[in-house]
């Protein structure tokens, strides 16, 4: 199986699985997986950039936001950026998310979609995202939430190290509490050498946005030292 079969099977799956939360949180659980629409994009994008057996570097946020991850499948891809910068046709809501906007910022500053995907699988540490109040809800938010979903993570996240990706090194996007929960996993199971951890785009988008391009190129400059020698990307800056 090439890594764009194994990845879209993970993603099937996910349509039947999903954790428990207690009703008295009032959180509910946003399962882009269930949309034929979302399918049909998914694996147009998966055998798109992923139908080999090249093994990839892991970058994983929080979980999906309500208008990027979890309105394609995709993480941090809005459906503007999967038509745009992927050349995904879809039947998805135009819809634009910060995250995305910076991520794929990122990705044409690396020589675009067809060069990133390469080397690189976005993803979150919880595949699945949440929303309280009708508003984006991070899986750590609340304690309770957080055990509800910990067995979860742990199972699903085993599942995306087995999809075959690179053990030498795991990108965490996002601040203490992400970084917590993937070393506490990466302690108990050891399957990256180190973790490398950048500020998460949202963050960046929402506070600290007039330094946009010294993240960009951080990321730019971080990114591409874990690219194998034989692959070369351009960049510059074009913020």
């Amino acid at each position: 199986m090439s890594f764009a079969q194994r990845a879209f099977h993970f993603f099937q799956t996910l349509a039947q699985d999903q954790p428990i939360i207690p009703a008295s949180l009032h959180i509910k659980i946003i399962n882009p997986y269930c949309d034929a629409a979302v399918m049909e994009a998914v694996q147009a994008f998966l055998f798109r950039y992923y139908d080999d057996d090249n093994p990839r570097v892991l970058i994983a946020g929080i979980n999906p936001g309500r208008y990027g991850g979890g309105l394609t499948g995709i993480s941090f891809t809005d459906p503007v950026a999967l038509r745009h910068h992927c050349d995904i046709d879809h039947r998805l809501k135009k819809r634009q998310e910060l995250s995305s906007s910076f991520i794929y910022r990122v990705i044409e500053h690396m020589g675009g979609a067809s060069r990133f995907f390469q080397t690189f699988f976005l993803t979150a540490l919880c595949p699945l995202g949440f929303l309280r109040n009708g508003r984006n809800y991070n899986y750590y938010d609340d304690p309770r939430l957080l055990q509800a979903v910990s067995e979860f993570i742990e199972k699903t996240f085993m599942k995306q190290v087995q999809l075959g990706v690179r053990r030498d090194v795991f990108v965490v996007l996002g601040g203490d509490k992400n970084f917590r929960m993937a070393q506490r996993l990466n302690d108990k199971y050891r399957w990256f050498e180190r973790l490398l951890a950048l500020e998460h785009p949202r963050f960046i988008m929402q506070y600290r946005r007039r330094h946009l391009s010294h993240f960009v190129n951080r990321y730019v400059e971080q990114l591409s030292a874990l690219i194998p020698s034989g692959q070369t990307t351009t960049y510059g800056s074009k913020t």
